[in-house]
Parts: C-alpha cells; sequence; structure tokens
C-alpha cells in the first residue's frame, strides 16, 4: 500500500463536470489499494471574486478579515469534492486548514507553515477514506485563520506530504509536465521525465509557471518526490527527485525566461566605497527587489552601476534612483523596460566546458545582443531585447538540442 498526496488546482476543480472528474481520477487509485489525501484550490475565478468583493469595501483590506475571507473558496472546493466523492461511492472526509491544524506563524495573507498535525488525517486513512484537505490556508496560535499567498495550495501539499512521509506528491495542473521550456514559443519543446530540485528551483525562479518556487523548496528541504501531471490526459508527467541521472548527455535541462524584467543603469558614479549601498539602498527602501546586478569601472575614477527590476517597480525604482544620481553627482540615469531574461539550466554545467560559448555563439548567430550576464553553478542568464524573445529561446533550443532525448 502506497501514500500518495494528489494536489488539484482551480481549472481543474472549476466545474461541477471537473470535480465529477477529479473524484473519478481519486476513486480509481483509491481502488488500487493505495492511500490517498486530496488537497485542493478554490474553483478558477472565486479568489479573484472574493477579493474583489473585498476591495469594493476597503481598498486596502484588513489581512485578517481577508484571509477568514479568502479562505472560504476552498471550504467550498473540499465539500463539493467529498459529496462527489460519497456520490460514485468513495468514503471521503473533508478538512479545513483550520481542522488539521496546519499550524502557521501570524503573517496574514503570506502566512508560512510551522507544523502539521497528521494524526487526525492518518485515523481515517486507515480507516479506508479519502482525506480531502482545504488547500492555502492555515491557523495561527491565536486560532486565527490564515493564507499562504500565491501558490499556497501547491505548498499546503507538499507540506503535508513530508509530514504523512508520502511515496509521492502529485501536482495536477493543466500540463502534462515540466517541458524544455514553453511549447508556446517553442513548438519543439519536449517533455522531460525527470529534472532534479535545484533544476526546478532555478526554473521557477527564473520564470517558468508550472511550480510555485515556495512549493519546490519545501519539497527540496524534506526530499519530497514531486510528479507534476495534467488533470485532463493521462501520462506519467515529469518526477521531480534529488536524483540525478549521470549515465545521460544532458548538458542542460530547460531554458527559462521572465518578461516582467526592466533595467536601470546609473553612470559616471564617484568610485569609492559605499557607493553601491548609496545607489541600492534606496531602492531597498522602496521596498523594491533586485535582480541582476553588473557594475562597470572606467578609467576616470568612475563607475557605471546597472541592475534589474520587475517591470511593476520600474517607475518606482526610477525615481529613487534619479534622486541618488543628483545625490551622488553622477553623470545620468538610463533606463528600459523592454527587456527580457533568458536563463539555460542544468546540473550538466558542473561537469562540462564550453556551454557559454555554445550560447553566445548561438545567440551571436541570430545577431542578438546581450545587455546583460549573470552565471551560478546550475544557470547562466541573459539581458536582451524583448522582441528577441522568442527568436532567442528558439536558438537556444536548438543550440543544446533540447528536442532530442538525452542518450545514455
Amino acid at each position: 500500500m502506497a501514500l500518495y498526496v494528489y494536489k488539484f488546482g482551480g481549472t481543474s476543480v472549476g466545474s461541477i463536470e471537473r470535480i465529477k472528474a477529479v473524484a473519478k481520477k481519486v476513486k480509481k487509485a483509491h481502488d488500487l489499494g493505495d492511500q490517498i489525501v486530496v488537497v485542493v484550490s478554490a474553483m478558477s475565478g472565486e479568489t479573484n471574486r472574493l477579493i474583489a468583493l473585498a476591495k469594493a469595501l476597503q481598498q486596502q483590506p484588513n489581512g485578517r478579515e481577508m484571509d477568514v475571507l479568502l479562505s472560504t473558496g476552498e471550504q467550498v472546493t473540499v465539500s463539493l469534492l467529498s459529496m462527489a466523492l460519497h456520490e460514485i461511492g468513495c468514503d471521503a472526509h473533508s478538512y479545513t486548514g483550520s481542522q488539521v491544524k496546519i499550524l502557521t506563524d501570524s503573517a496574514h495573507t503570506k502566512a508560512r507553515i510551522l507544523n502539521i498535525d497528521e494524526l487526525p488525517i492518518r485515523s481515517h486513512l486507515n480507516k479506508g477514506k479519502v482525506v480531502v484537505v482545504a488547500g492555502f490556508q492555515g491557523v495561527d496560535e491565536q486560532n486565527n485563520i490564515t493564507t499562504l499567498g500565491r501558490g499556497g495550495s501547491d505548498t499546503t501539499a507538499v507540506a503535508l506530504a513530508a509530514a504523512l512521509k508520502a511515496d509521492e506528491c502529485h501536482i495536477y495542473t493543466d500540463v502534462d509536465g515540466v517541458y524544455t521550456t514553453d511549447p508556446r514559443v517553442e513548438p519543439k519543446a519536449r517533455r522531460l521525465d525527470k529534472i532534479t530540485f535545484e533544476e526546478m528551483l532555478e526554473m521557477a525562479s527564473l520564470g517558468s509557471k508550472v511550480l510555485q518556487i515556495r512549493s519546490v523548496e519545501f519539497a527540496g528541504k524534506y526530499n519530497v518526490a514531486l510528479r507534476v501531471l495534467s488533470s485532463f490526459k493521462e501520462g506519467k508527467g515529469t518526477l521531480i527527485t534529488y536524483e540525478e541521472s549521470p549515465m545521460e548527455s544532458a548538458l542542460i535541462s530547460g531554458i527559462a525566461f521572465n518578461r516582467d524584467e526592466a533595467k536601470l543603469t546609473i553612470s559616471g558614479v564617484p568610485d569609492l566605497p559605499g557607493v553601491a549601498f548609496k545607489i541600492l539602498g534606496p531602492v531597498a527602501d522602496a521596498n523594491i527587489e533586485i535582480d541582476m546586478i553588473i557594475q562597470n569601472i572606467a578609467d576616470d575614477a568612475t563607475t557605471d552601476f546597472t541592475f534589474t527590476v520587475h517591470r511593476n517597480d520600474y517607475q518606482r525604482a526610477k525615481a529613487a534612483l534619479d534622486k541618488t544620481c543628483a545625490e551622488l553627482g553622477a553623470k545620468k540615469v538610463t533606463a528600459d523596460d523592454g527587456i527580457v531574461k533568458i536563463s539555460i539550466v542544468g546540473v550538466g554545467m558542473r561537469s562540462h566546458a564550453g556551454i557559454a560559448s555554445t550560447m553566445f555563439k548561438a545567440l551571436a548567430d541570430e545577431g542578438i545582443n546581450i545587455k546583460m550576464i549573470s552565471t551560478s553553478e546550475i544557470k547562466i542568464s541573459i539581458v536582451i531585447d524583448e522582441k528577441y524573445l522568442e527568436l532567442a529561446v528558439r536558438a537556444l533550443h536548438s543550440a543544446f538540442k533540447l528536442d532530442q532525448e538525452a542518450v545514455s
């Protein structure tokens, strides 16, 4: 007997017909003798509807009351799915986050899980029941309802899998696995059978939308085997694990990209100790996250300092930098919100040389200019003009032969 945690997102439970389809899939697995815990999100569009209701009353809603409101979306889904399971002869028991006692901190709308009391769930599993748990929510030490923020249901599923020591955690989505890149940009993109936690963490942080980064971090920390599958068609999906495949010759596993980038440069800054802090401090004080950073020192004892931010923060970051420019006596500030970041990711970079040169040659052959470069042990990221995004992704996908299966 195996124990699996299944997670279904809002699209997968977006209508009564889809809830019935999920119930049939769950019953099929349960009938094989496996123990099944199901984590569900709110029905597609429901969370946005609740947010709109709140903002019709209060532009900046109280965090505690917002969590009380938003948690009702998942409560509806767990009850409906449990009813659907009962209807087809599968005994089920639903839980809200507070009933399971998913204990979190008190950071309303973005709480973090501290502990899970798995005993009530185990009790029902041992009685042969399917347990259906509301994702995205928990309760703090004062018994206030909390929600986990973006990607919270994925995090709930992984946390439950860790607490229950599940054999695998299956994340059901509207795609059938993790691909070498977005198939909408490169039709030759290939579904991966397996990818490491390190690679998936990089892919998620660099723009891949398949899994939320918090859930991948949690899975990696507690060594929970994750599998990404489609809710709408059969298949084995993609397994995310610590296991690497040393016999495979693949240099990189995938290409991620992020359209939501903007680049700012302050030129002619006096090259003195502490100048980086003087530039980035005001940006951080404005609660703006910084991504890539490049500093170039000129012969005249000045420096050009370039960094990227999320495009939504572009105007606020530029305003802060304009003020810093005047205070430091720098030459000028230039800004560009027509850029994208593209990254190649793969544990194969540790043991293979020439990956950067292959990447840069592929882009040069297409006449694509690179504006910024950053590297880590298993990734190389570049910034280019947005208009070249699709051309660059396809060129890199071809250069690294990602449309071909790895050779053992």
